[in-house]
């Protein structure tokens, strides 16, 4: 087979060499520079209408993160004095004292010893309701309720000019006659009328601690504390010294010197609840509490008082001091036996007559008078109603209501035939009477009240010492009544203060 030589065949062809046909890139340019114009023009017409667009439709705007700090200025949160109460339902809870002042402390400093310490919130709210209790704060006082109102006698009220002035009186005759260590001093108090005539009227010094009880509730009563008002050196002066006077075991003030030594502690527990809740001073809580503790131990199982411990005896007039002291612990949040409360309400039922006169030991018993000496034919007791006066005004502190107890009503009418007369031939005097008389009229109201008031001020204010001449004896009552001699001229101011003050001391109980 013959073999071809690749490299001797000729192919000839009229075509263009492919490098021949190929585009140069200077014949591409000058193509596309013949067309510029155009695309020139396209370019800037789509740039005008993107302008366009731009103004016409404004751009997002960024959210600006700034980093603020805000400072706020919390207000300056004013320390005020406790308002009492609220009275209050519960028991509070108990802070302690940020300043604990010790016994020594306060005995080294027996005006200074409370100033610096701290009140727990203590009061309570009343058991009763509402309709019962409704009062705001008082003047001075540490709590409202039944407290309510208290120095309500000042500007014209509580009985007018002539009864601020007499009380007001009353209680600088008494602050003039304290002791410096704190007590009233029952037979020795005219040692301080270092001028002039010294008074005279002692009483038995065996009643100390009963006069001090009832000068304090004196100056409690018209608005003064612990804390504030003209009389809180007084006060802080006469608690101090009712508190050393305390056994600490028993609770007991004072000892058992007389055979009717549980009138002087009644009274002096009664005034130191009232310390105790008013000027809301949480050191004083131990003491009120132990004096309850006592009265607690002394009373008769299933009864109630008289004047030795749980001998089964028991009369209206020893109970009533002792129910105004467990109804004021028990508002101020001390502990206290209820049951004796229910006790006592039994044993003002059990000594009532169906006319409303309550007896002292049994049903219809008159007052008390001491068996010695002249003292009935004096004092006759068919001229009071002391004992229908105690148990009327005790009911309405216990909240007991007329419509309840029909008694109430009958009990009330008694006491106005026997309106207060200061009369020393007569022998109506009877200072215990008209202060629990006064009371229960006060809270009755109505007629009662208004005519009984129109008594009280030829009886009260008008016997009381005012001679100018005679400075040591302005401002207190002479102790010619009942129980002169025995609480002297010291028992016998206090306690008609007290019955002065019956304008404000307590507001209306039971509505």
């Amino acid at each position: 087979m013959a073999q071809v030589d690749p490299k001797k065949i000729q192919v000839k062809s009229n075509a263009l060499p492919i490098w021949e046909q190929e585009t140069s890139f200077q014949d591409l340019m000058a193509e596309q520079l013949r067309h510029a114009p155009w695309l020139i023009l396209s370019a800037a017409i789509h740039a005008v209408v993107l302008l366009i667009l731009w103004v016409m439709i404004p751009p997002e705007e960024k959210k600006k993160v700034e980093n603020k700090v805000e400072m706020t200025q919390q207000e300056e949160q004013k320390i005020e004095e406790p308002p009492p109460p609220p009275p209050p339902e519960t028991k509070p809870e108990e802070t302690k004292d940020e300043v604990v002042v010790t016994e020594t402390a306060v005995q080294e400093s027996p005006t200074e010893a409370f100033d610096n310490t701290v009140s727990d919130s203590t009061a309570k709210e009343s058991a009763f309701d509402s309709n019962q209790w409704n009062s705001a704060v008082g003047l001075g006082g540490g709590a409202g309720g039944k407290y309510g109102g208290r120095g309500g006698g000042k500007g014209g009220k509580g009985g007018g000019k002539a009864y601020v002035e007499s009380i007001d009186a009353g209680l600088k005759w008494l602050k003039d006659h304290q002791d410096e260590d704190g007590k009233w001093d029952t037979d020795q108090f005219m040692k301080h009328d270092t001028e002039g005539e010294p008074c005279d009227g002692a009483g038995n010094p065996v009643h100390d601690i009963g006069v001090t009880g009832l000068a304090l509730l004196a100056f409690l009563g018209d608005g003064s504390t612990m804390r504030s008002g003209p009389y809180k050196d007084v006060i802080k002066r006469g608690v101090l010294w009712l508190r050393e006077q305390q056994d600490q075991n028993t609770g007991l003030f004072g000892m058992k010197s007389s055979h009717d030594f549980i009138y002087d502690h009644a009274i002096a527990a009664y005034a130191m609840c009232e310390a105790f809740g008013l000027s809301q001073y949480s050191q004083l809580k131990p003491v009120a509490q132990r004096g309850i503790n006592y009265l607690e131990s002394h009373r008769n199982p299933y009864s109630v008082w008289r004047y030795e411990p749980r001998d089964n005896d028991n009369d209206t007039s020893v109970t009533g001091w002792c129910i105004m002291a467990y109804e004021s612990g028990e508002y101020f949040g001390l502990e206290i036996n209820k049951t004796a409360l229910q006790n006592s309400a039994a044993w003002l039922d059990s000594v009532a007559e169906a006319n409303g006169r309550h007896g002292y030991t049994k049903a219809g018993e008159p007052s008390s008078r001491k068996t010695t000496g002249d003292h009935a034919t004096k004092f006759p007791r068919e001229k009071g109603e002391a004992m229908t006066a105690v148990a009327l005004f005790c009911r309405y502190f216990m909240g007991q209501e007329e419509k309840e107890k029909p008694v109430i009503g009958k009990a009330a009418d008694l006491i106005l035939a026997k309106k207060p007369v200061w009369d020393v031939k007569a022998g109506t005097i009877d200072e215990y009477y008209w202060y629990y008389a006064t009371y229960a009229m006060f809270q009755k109201g109505g007629r009662h009240w208004d005519e009984w008031k129109k008594s009280l001020e030829p009886a009260v204010v008008k016997s009381q010492r005012r001679e100018k001449d005679k400075k040591n004896f302005y401002g207190s009552w002479d102790p010619i009544g009942a129980w002169g001699e025995d609480g002297g001229r010291v028992y016998t101011t206090a306690i008609l203060v007290l019955t002065l003050e019956a304008y404000y001391r307590y507001t209306k109980l039971v509505r």
